[in-house]
């Protein structure tokens, strides 16, 4: 029960109900001054040290030991001391040092305000302020100048407030927490830690201009998830584009009301303007639109490509869903059986298995963007007949399929990647093009993400425990203390 108090000699235990208090001493050995290492044994003086144990049956332990005051032998050094027990007391501290490490442990997790209310139910009394203080004496590991890192940021206050994170990328160790995003903070540090040959980021140009002016020579490499969730966004935009040819072929109709119209003139404006030379800043400005509703409407070439497919038709349940809603509004809890039996005795002429309403443009991006391995029967009918529905589906199908295998990591994707390239700009793909000037302005990080091994997940997979961490510290904390337990993993 008391393995931890050995080096100790215990005299007595008393149970005092609520707590137990052990009454120790010292061993008469010889004692070593803290300051010119010289051994002792002539005694000075006692006097009471009380500690806090780790507890026993919930119930909290004192350990109440007779330190001896020894004279130092040495001329000069200081008269005398009061001798130290390594391993069970700590100069200062009021616990011994098993219990400190058990609070570590707990406030290493759940810091202040949780880590004390955890530990008082266990039987540690401990303020929410000393469990703060006991977690900043954890000191943070210090290790060597890793050859490979990688760098993200994350949110301190979404759209005001960003800091970087710094791991190793091949042990995945916290390395660094810088306190904003900017370059001059990054160009600094990376000056302060020589020897670093290769960074994975993602396509921050901040995070590259930093990288170039300090680390002229290291290799640069994007991130393959950013890449591909990059031509997911255009994929998805290009289905869109042309959702006046797959929603043909399902028999879908188009928005045509007041929006439809209005989403119509807005083309023809924009159109007009860019045919008399006015520019995209210009137009923003004379139409009072922001620039990227410019842009978007600027690469669609004809005015049917902004129109939308619904997200609903008409369907043999529309005269019956206001009664279900004063049902459901009724008896929240009222089961979908019962719900159908009353529209049925109503008239409704349907089946409970309901038919789908028609694919959206996210929908069908999904199934396109989806391994091919993993898709079921019928979404690969559904696929082939929207990818049918037009050359330009067809080719976006294509384009896909073949950028899909670069994301494996090979020295032959440079060639590959240059081929798609060309192949994309050769398609009337405008969203797809937009994301291809992207590569090019990055096309060595990229070209290095397809053919090297490294990665910039082992970073994304820090910053969501990041984000676990400030979620739990609920903005009460400041940036000191969200970095120390970042680092401390």
């Amino acid at each position: 029960m008391f393995s931890g108090l050995s080096p100790l000699v215990v005299e007595d235990v008393v149970d005092e109900g609520e707590r137990i208090v052990v009454r120790a001493r010292t061993p008469r050995d010889t004692a070593i001054c803290s300051v010119c290492g010289a051994s002792s044994e002539r005694v000075h003086g006692y006097h009471w040290r009380t500690v806090a144990d780790v507890p026993v049956d919930e119930r909290r332990v004192v350990v109440r030991v007779r330190v001896r005051r020894l004279v130092c032998p040495t001329r000069g050094c200081r008269h005398t001391f009061r001798e130290q027990v390594p391993g069970v007391l700590d100069r200062y501290q009021r616990r011994t040092v098993r219990l400190t490490r058990q609070v570590k442990a707990v406030v290493k997790e759940l810091a202040g305000r949780a880590g004390a209310r955890l530990l008082a139910i266990l039987a540690v009394s401990l303020s929410r302020h000393t469990a703060l203080r006991t977690l900043l004496r954890i000191p943070l590991p210090v290790g060597r100048v890793p050859r490979v890192i990688g760098i993200d940021d994350f949110a301190l206050r979404r759209r005001h407030r960003y800091s970087t994170v710094i791991i190793d990328a091949e042990t995945h160790e916290r390395i660094d927490v810088l306190p904003d995003r900017t370059a001059d903070t990054l160009e600094a540090w990376l000056r302060e830690h020589p020897g670093i040959e290769i960074v994975c980021r993602d396509g921050s140009a901040t995070y590259a201009e930093a990288i170039r002016r300090a680390l002229a020579d290291a290799v640069q490499v994007g991130d393959r998830r950013h890449l591909w969730k990059n031509l997911c966004e255009a994929a998805l935009s290009e289905i869109k584009a042309h959702s006046t040819c797959w929603a043909t072929v399902l028999d879908a109709p188009l928005y045509d009301g007041p929006r439809a119209q209005t989403t119509l003139e807005r083309w023809h404006q924009i159109h007009g303007l860019l045919d008399q030379g006015v520019g995209l800043l210009e137009c923003a400005r004379r139409l009072q639109l922001a620039l990227n509703t410019i842009k978007r409407y600027a690469r669609a070439d004809r005015p049917e490509r902004m129109l939308r497919v619904p997200k609903y038709r008409a369907s043999l349940v529309d005269p019956y869903r206001e009664h279900l809603r004063t049902r459901r509004a009724e008896d929240p809890s009222v089961p979908v059986k019962h719900l159908f039996e009353e529209i049925k005795a109503l008239g409704f002429t349907g089946c409970l298995n309901a038919d789908r309403s028609h694919i959206s443009p996210r929908r069908f991006a999904r199934i396109l963007l989806t391994r091919p391995d993993n898709l079921k029967a019928g979404q690969h009918e559904l696929l082939a007949k929207h990818t049918a529905a037009c050359s330009e589906m067809i080719q976006l199908a294509t384009v896909i399929r073949d950028f899909a295998p670069l994301l494996t990591p090979h020295t032959d994707n440079a060639d590959a990647l240059t081929r798609w390239i060309a192949q994309v700009r050769a398609a009337d793909l405008p969203h797809l093009h937009a994301f291809t000037r992207g590569l090019d302005r990055d096309l060595d990080a990229v070209i290095a993400g397809l053919t090297l091994p490294y990665s910039n997940g082992p970073t994304e997979g820090v910053n969501t425990k990041t984000k676990r961490i400030a979620r739990q510290m609920h903005g009460r904390a400041g940036f000191a203390l969200l970095r120390h337990r970042i680092l401390l993993g």
